[in-house]
């Protein structure tokens, strides 16, 4: 069975233009990858767990602060390694550099029996359609895509 993530994507309107909130993975592994390693929020769904509800826990876990709705459905999407993301869109803003991740624990150096701490989050940043699109996991973009043909124009 695929193991299921649910996310939020935060949107708003500068001079006209749509922008998207979205995060870089923390740790080593991701720490000098840009292109195509951003992503929106998002988590695994715990058992029992309602899709909505993880989806507000990993945004306040990631980013430090509460989402408020409306929440807008947006369609599920399947990325390459088959894991299944339920997305929810709502409008808003923050300040990208005041985000305050939960942390992770894993042994670094590999094999060198130490463990270290690393947000799961390293940083946010809002962008337009065009550079979220360089910057989001391919298999993201529909997201994007759908929120921006559901709102207009931008």
């Amino acid at each position: 069975m695929p193991k299921i993530s649910s996310g939020l994507l935060l949107f708003r309107t500068r001079n006209r233009v749509l922008e998207f909130l979205l995060v870089h993975p923390g740790g080593p592994f991701w720490k000098n990858k840009d292109a195509g390693s951003w992503t929106i929020p998002k988590g695994e769904i715990t058992e029992g767990e309602e899709p909505l509800n993880a989806a507000i826990r990993e945004f306040q876990e990631e980013l430090g602060f509460a989402p408020t709705g409306p929440f807008t459905e947006l369609p599920t999407i399947k990325q390459k390694g088959g894991k299944l993301v339920h997305a929810w869109a709502f409008e808003g803003d923050c300040d990208p550099t005041q985000i305050k991740s939960n942390t992770f624990s894993m042994e670094w150096p590999p094999r060198s029996g130490r463990q270290c701490e690393f947000p799961e989050v390293d940083r946010a940043e809002f962008f337009n359609l065009e550079n979220a699109k360089t910057k989001i996991n391919s298999a993201q973009i529909p997201l994007l895509e759908e929120l921006q043909r559901r709102l207009g124009n931008h």
